[in-house]
């Protein structure tokens, strides 16, 4: 067992969104747009409230824009709002992969608040929805996530396989199944999955770390030590890079 094997943080992939939370970022963009003197502006529930689907006909609500809507607030860590935004995308959308999309995103956002029941139940309403669809992998490998924090071990193994079948270009989708294969034991499949989501572009320093980790596993020491330390290098600059901006 090497030193960074010690206190190993076991950081599961939960997703990040499907789209930049950041390109365009306006929390009161033209379709949205409410009257200030009904509500106070800087009210963080204004467009949830105004969009209250009691109060508006679902043809005059743009479903996708709920949802940028909600990316937004995720962006600023606001995911109570952003669970609303999402769940309103999922009732007035008008295709199955808007809905789809929305349900999964609202899974997110439940799972950063810890809320693992909410997000178990999102990712099997986007999976209800359409067992084949655009974000189908990704409901997959989100609700496996939801499920192992939840102790549900056999069923997010279960999902996390789905998930890469369902779309094998998947990066994050790659890491938690070799997540869940490290924790089971099996060191030889999980580094298979870490290569995978590293070819995919799926290079976090979560991953370097669990490689290494599966490395110590099967007796390579030294190459544990080498990804380690790119594991490091990469938390490193993501931290000197959070400083800069």
């Amino acid at each position: 067992m090497t030193d960074h094997e010690e206190d190993r943080p076991h950081r599961f992939s939960e997703g990040q969104g499907f789209r930049n939370p950041y390109e365009g970022f306006d929390l009161d963009p033209p379709e949205l747009r409410v009257d200030p003197t009904k509500i106070d502006p800087v009210d963080s529930y204004a467009v949830a409230d105004v969009l209250d689907e009691r109060n508006i006909a679902s043809d005059a609500v743009d479903a996708d824009a709920l949802i940028d809507v909600g990316l937004n607030y995720m962006g600023i860590n606001r995911f109570e709002q952003a669970v609303d935004s999402f769940e309103r995308a999922a009732r007035f959308a008008e295709d199955d992969t808007t809905e789809q999309e929305a349900w999964v995103e609202k899974g997110i956002a439940h799972a950063e608040l810890e809320e693992w029941e909410a997000a178990i139940d999102s990712y099997r309403e986007a999976l209800y929805v359409d067992e084949e669809g655009d974000f189908t992998a990704e409901a997959h490998t989100n609700l496996a996530y939801a499920l192992w924090e939840f102790g549900e071990g056999e069923k997010a193994f279960h999902h996390a396989e789905d998930a890469v079948r369902q779309n094998e270009r998947l990066g994050h989708a790659w890491y938690n199944l070799g997540f869940i294969q490290n924790e089971r034991g099996q060191a030889e499949d999980a580094l298979e999955c870490f290569d995978n989501a590293i070819r995919l572009g799926f290079r976090q320093a979560d991953v370097y770390e669990e490689k290494a980790h599966a490395l110590d596993e099967v007796g390579r020491e030294e190459e544990a030590g080498e990804v380690a330390a790119q594991a490091e290098a990469i938390r490193e600059e993501r931290e000197a890079d959070l400083v800069d901006r």
